[in-house]
This record gives C-alpha cells, sequence and structure tokens, in this order.
C-alpha cells in the first residue's frame, strides 16, 4: 500500500540482504566521516572569510550540516555494532562521533535508542509521540526534552565562548553552531518524524515508512535513513549498505 506523502507504507515482509562480515570497511567509512567534518570545520572556522551576500558561505554550511548529520549516523551505527567488529573500538568510535555531535553521551542513548527498535511506537518508544496528526513542532520539542541534557547545553555554550575567542564569531555562529541545529532537525525529520507519524497497517511490524527508491536524495537528505522500514527491518545494515536493502525489497 502506498501513501499520498512521499513515503511508501510497507506492510509486507520484503527480502532481506544477507549479512556480510565488515571487516575494516566501517571503521573506514566512519573515518571518512570524521575527517571529512573536522577538515573542513577547521577550514571553515580558521581560514575561510565569508562573503555573506554571495550563496558560497550558505551552501558550505549545508555541506557541513551534512557532515554533522554523518557524526551522528556513524554514531547510530555504532549503536547497532557495525562500525566495527570489535566492540571496543566500535564503542570508542560511536562515544567519539556522539561527543562531537553536540556532547551526546553514547552510554546514555544506547539503551534508548534501543528500547526504540524493541517498542517502536508505543508508550515505551522514547522516540514516540502518541497523537495521529501531532505537528512536528510538538513532536520535536517532546523529542529535544527526552533526549538533550543540562550538560550538553553548558558545554555547548562553553565551546562556544571558546571558539568566538579564537575564530571570528560569525563563522563559528554560520558553521559550527547553525550546521548542528540544521542537523538535530534533519535527523528528526527524517528519522523519525517522516518514518513514524500518523497510522500504519496492522501487518506492518515497525509501524514504519520508507522513502520512494531515490538512492542520491536518500544520501543527502539522511544518509539512506528515508529507507527506514529497511533500517527497522534489518539492523545490521551499515548506512553504506542499507540502500541494498531497497534494491533488494524492490525486486
Amino acid at each position: 500500500m502506498l501513501t499520498t506523502s512521499a513515503h511508501s507504507q510497507v506492510a509486507s515482509p520484503m527480502q532481506r540482504v544477507k549479512p556480510a562480515p565488515l571487516g575494516s570497511k566501517g571503521v573506514l567509512m566512519a573515518g571518512l566521516v570524521l575527517g571529512a567534518w573536522a577538515g573542513l570545520l577547521v577550514f571553515l572556522l580558521a581560514f575561510y572569510q565569508p562573503n555573506w551576500r554571495t550563496p558560497w558561505p550558505y551552501l558550505l554550511a549545508l555541506l557541513q550540516t551534512h557532515l554533522y548529520t554523518g557524526l551522528f549516523i556513524t554514531a547510530h551505527d555504532a549503536m547497532h555494532g557495525v562500525v566495527s567488529p570489535n566492540k571496543r573500538l566500535n564503542n570508542a568510535i560511536g562515544t567519539l562521533t556522539a561527543l562531537l555531535f553536540a556532547y551526546n553521551w553514547f552510554p546514555r542513548m544506547l539503551p534508548k535508542h534501543h528500547a526504540h527498535h524493541r517498542h517502536v511506537a508505543t508508550e515505551d518508544d522514547p522516540d514516540f509521540h502518541d497523537g495521529k496528526h501531532v505537528s512536528f513542532v510538538a513532536w520535536f520539542v517532546r523529542f529535544a526534552w527526552n533526549y538533550v541534557t543540562v550538560w550538553q547545553i553548558v558545554l555547548m555554550a562553553a565551546t562556544y565562548n571558546l571558539l568566538k575567542y579564537w575564530f571570528p564569531q560569525a563563522n563559528v555562529i554560520g558553521f559550527w553552531m547553525v550546521p548542528a541545529v540544521l542537523a538535530t532537525m534533519q535527523l528528526f525529520f527524517f528519522g523519525t518524524y517522516l518514518p513514524h507519524r500518523g497510522e500504519h497497517a496492522v501487518d506492518n511490524p515497525h509501524k514504519s515508512r520508507t522513502q520512494f527508491r531515490h538512492h542520491v536524495w536518500a544520501f543527502a537528505s539522511c544518509y539512506f535513513f528515508g529507507y527506514h522500514y529497511e533500517h527497522h527491518d534489518q539492523p545490521y545494515l551499515p548506512w553504506w549498505r542499507l540502500w541494498r536493502a531497497k534494491e533488494a525489497a524492490s525486486q
């Protein structure tokens, strides 16, 4: 059954992609995301002199937003143990990338995320907002209240004051602060609100929708997490293999 939105409702079993050995590929992908995020941020803060009357600084801010999103997606993969087969390395990468994304604490997020998978769209789901027609804003506020801590706010404020002492304040706001906020909203919109809002078919075990197949948009929007039913159905797939599940489901 298809919805009238940009997401399709999946209510029947799909062909699954078999798990494959990670080897060092997960660590390599994490390193690419982390390196690109850090490298671009250093350039934008320390060397770039933006002309805010041109589109270029805004496009670079959007690119940095995309890389911020990649940090969280990497931490999310670590929650499912699909960054590295070495548990210590997997959790270390998850802890680092979660911290760099607005000082999220990986050990605190881990049980909440698994509770979301086990109890999706129920009162025990920490990501769920009860209500058939709840607004994006109301759900986002509840979501933020459930995850954001006072310590995160304090550490973000302290980091902002340190960064603006060393770098131009406009650069700090435009390329460090704003992308973090936009990435948070991006993750919520594509990873929680669109897939889980409203009613779902009775025989939809994951209470999730999935984006129509479009790999370029799926990557650009949220690292393939618009294929959200596929993620819930096959959580052993890292983000960079998730598109294969969509391919298999379309056959």
